[in-house]
């Protein structure tokens, strides 16, 4: 077998045992986390409500995004009180399809061919060429969200939170979700600096831990998972 046809092979059955795996009995989502707090610890009720960036006032899927946020606002110590609020939450998130890491850059496709002839005056000829497999690309997506904690009494910006995953999960909402919880680890005072943050989806636990990540090199940004 050729070595494109190798690599096709196996990215296909890491891809099925990994959503096999993952029906079954869950999976652990890697985000890479950067946060930012002035807040050391959280006062009594601490109450909030959403705000909107103008630009966000006409999102349609704005509404949604808040509601995939909500948990993970309120198992952060958050509780939702749009009538007395006394921090103002915004959240975004963007989600891209990219090329797979497993992707061949020297994968042509493979087939066979042949033809015939004969001359008398006249001539013929025939080929035919086919992949001989077809072509598959596995599905990769590249996620961020982001949330900015408010104090509405100073309007100053007291939390500021990001987080970044890169995989193969399609269940958009669910990732979003998870990662909001991500991106809340440690809130209202988070370690400093780049880290991973682990979040179980599914299965029988949900669990998060955080482990060290590599510090990006100057002047760049954050590193993906």
């Amino acid at each position: 077998m050729t070595r494109a046809t190798l690599r096709w092979a196996g990215a296909w059955l890491i891809l099925a045992a990994t959503l096999l795996a993952g029906c079954g009995t869950g999976y652990r989502l890697d985000n890479t986390v950067q946060s930012f707090s002035s807040l050391p610890t959280l006062p009594p009720n601490p109450t909030y409500r959403f705000e909107r960036l103008p630009s966000q006032q006409q999102l349609p899927g704005q509404t949604e995004l808040e509601a995939l946020a909500d948990p993970a606002l309120f198992r952060a110590g958050l509780r939702r009180d749009d009538a007395a609020p006394r921090y103002s939450v915004q959240v975004s998130a963007r989600a891209q399809r990219v090329l797979s890491p497993w992707a061949d850059p020297w994968d042509y496709g493979w087939g066979w061919g042949g033809g015939f002839g004969f001359h008398s005056g006249v001539g013929l000829g025939v080929g035919y060429g086919a992949p001989l497999f077809p072509r598959w690309e596995q599905p990769w997506y590249h996620r961020e969200v982001a949330v900015i904690v408010r104090d509405i009494a100073s309007n100053r910006v007291v939390f500021e939170s990001r987080a970044v995953n890169d995989g193969p999960w399609m269940d958009n909402n669910t990732v979003i979700a998870a990662m909001f919880d991500a991106a809340l680890h440690g809130f209202p005072n988070p370690p400093a600096g780049v880290r991973r943050v682990d979040v179980q989806v599914g299965g029988t636990q949900q669990a998060r831990a955080a482990a060290p990540a590599a510090a990006p090199a100057p002047a760049a940004s954050a590193p993906a998972r």
